[in-house]
């Protein structure tokens, strides 16, 4: 684990934090150690949630350092950006409750990585911004796609193509984060969150997720019939038995992600 992400767990919680001051830029370095991260999370059945944060309190992420892009190399340019494209990818599907907990400035690729949580709470002194296009670039880390699902497509295209800079009210008030909380308690509050997550079967969690995910893919119609087949389906799983008898016997369940 290289010192730009900074990993710990607490139980079934795991918070990865940005460390590449000053400004937390991804390198591709990093943008495939998030891969492994994930992936590893995935595999890991004591693991329902993740935090990701920035170091300090000025930003979450600024993106890409603009000097990894100040060449003639298309081909390196396609490694770059096929490194944001997959690991935001792999992020995206996570197993289980991904939260950005989003302490500072958001820019570029430090915002798509946001976009691809589940869900986005933010500080009083954020801000957030796709402001690619202001330097001859455009969002390779789905961004252009991930933004417009989320917010509509009018405020999307005020912060792509027109490179609007959104405070913590105004992207609350579009949706583009669920909360504003007070610096100080921003961590506790994601881990709050996180929390929940707990209560909730792991198994169900994902089946939800997945369900979730595939509207944004497919017309809603598509899944009316999976939605019912994933029902049925969790009667293979531990967590469903021990879930309802729990309930039936009045005591916290014991999930075991199976």
């Amino acid at each position: 684990m290289s010192d730009a992400l900074k990993l710990e767990k607490h139980g079934h919680v795991t918070t990865v934090t940005f460390n590449n001051p000053p400004a937390h830029t991804w390198t591709p370095e990093s943008l495939l150690q998030l891969i492994d991260i994930v992936e590893a999370l995935n595999n890991d059945t004591e693991n329902y949630s993740l935090i990701l944060t920035g170091d300090g309190e000025k930003f979450f992420s600024a993106g890409a350092d603009l000097n990894g892009f100040n060449h003639n190399d298309k081909g390196r340019a396609f490694e770059f950006a096929l490194a944001f494209g997959r690991s935001f990818e792999v992020l995206s599907n996570y197993n289980g409750v991904s939260i950005a907990a989003i302490n500072g400035y958001a820019m570029g690729g430090g915002l798509e990585v946001a976009l691809a949580c589940d869900i986005r709470i933010a500080s009083q002194n954020a801000q957030m911004a796709l402001p690619e296009c202001a330097v001859g670039l455009l969002p390779s880390g789905l961004g252009t796609q991930h933004l417009p699902w989320l917010v509509g497509e009018q405020w999307a295209k005020r912060m792509i193509l027109l490179g609007e800079r959104l405070k913590a009210d105004r992207a609350l008030a579009i949706g583009l984060i669920s909360e504003i909380v007070e610096s100080d308690q921003l961590i506790n509050k994601a881990m709050e969150l996180a929390t929940k997550v707990e209560k909730q079967s792991p198994t169900s969690v994902r089946y939800c997720k997945e369900l979730i995910m595939a509207a944004r893919h497919q017309p809603m119609s598509s899944q009316f019939t999976t939605e019912r087949e994933q029902f049925v389906k969790l009667w293979d799983s531990q967590d469903q038995k021990e879930g309802v008898a729990a309930f039936i016997e009045k005591r916290q369940p014991v999930w075991q992600n199976a």
